[in-house]
């Protein structure tokens, strides 16, 4: 078995994010916009410092790149940058809402409908192909959703508004390859700070006064926002959307594994079956790279 560095950048990005409800969670008390506003805030002013310190050169031949292409190419950048920004910011404010006020499993569940949304999005807005092991992957990964979406009505409601964002996202920014990623990230951040900066005067709580505040806002921006969406992006440079958003299923299955033995939330049988297919789902969905002899050279599907 042989992974690729991007492979292994995107599982590692999931993996963290399947444990950001331990640093989310003990915010509870908090409005979930402030918790968005300190994020995203904080995030900029760490990204810009880096940027100017320590990025002077990749800065400046970013931008004579960015000169020198075509209108048409710069138009799109442009629009990918910024479009992925306002989906980033959505995700995130009704990530964080259902992850506080209506439940971890809800929350969860989101992250099993985003991979088949991306797929679906990837087929029909890239055109990305996917194999016939692939399209069972995804039938699997329907039947498992439907399996939890039974009877759970308004979670499949919050779920399709969480997924869909980020499936867009992915989807998206597989296309925007003209910007270094770091810098991207940086632009995106930098302009879901400007679109939440308006709003901050008047939906924003008290204040928090408490440094265990101000402490899990650290670690959520340095180590559950700046290091996965890097990763994610770097990820997409050789990785289809779809093999991205099928590998965020890691992402839910460790939420579920915490919301049974860490939170202890009632589980059933339909759930354990429903999850121990999705699993099955990654698997196959990644078979051809999963048992991929070593001395063969990894491709993309």
């Amino acid at each position: 078995m042989r992974i690729s560095k991007h492979y292994f950048a995107a599982i590692s990005a999931f993996i963290i994010w399947g444990f950001f409800s331990l640093v989310l969670k003990p915010l509870q008390a908090y409005p979930s916009l402030d918790i968005l506003f300190y994020r995203v805030f904080l995030c900029v002013i760490l990204m810009l410092a880096i940027n100017v310190f320590f990025r002077n050169k990749i800065l400046k031949e970013t931008r004579d790149n960015f000169i020198n292409m075509p209108l048409k190419d710069k138009r799109n950048a442009v629009f990918l940058t910024f479009g992925g920004a306002i989906l980033l910011t959505a995700n995130w404010f009704f990530f964080i809402y259902v992850m506080n006020h209506v439940g971890v499993k809800t929350a969860a569940f989101a992250y099993l409908v985003c991979p088949i949304l991306t797929m679906v999005f990837a087929y029909f807005f890239i055109q990305e192909k996917l194999n016939k092991w692939q399209w069972t992957a995804v039938g699997i990964s329907v039947f498992s959703c439907i399996l939890l979406g039974f009877n759970h009505l308004m979670d499949i409601f919050y779920s399709i508004i969480i997924a869909a964002t980020y499936a867009l996202y992915l989807v998206s920014q597989r296309k925007n390859t003209a910007i270094d990623k770091f810098l991207l990230l940086t632009l995106q951040l930098t302009t879901s700070a400007i679109i939440l900066l308006p709003f901050y005067p008047f939906y924003r709580g008290e204040i928090p006064t408490q440094v265990s505040f101000y402490v899990y806002i650290a670690i959520i921006s340095v180590f559950f926002t700046i290091i996965p969406l890097f990763l994610n992006l770097f990820a997409l440079k050789k990785m289809s959307s779809a093999t991205v958003g099928i590998l965020l299923y890691i992402n839910p299955l460790i939420n579920f594994f915490l919301a049974i033995f860490y939170y202890k939330e009632e589980i059933t049988m339909i759930q354990i079956v429903a999850y121990s297919l999705i699993f099955l789902s990654i698997i196959i969905f990644n078979m051809r790279t999963i048992f991929k002899p070593k001395t063969a050279t990894l491709t993309q599907n």
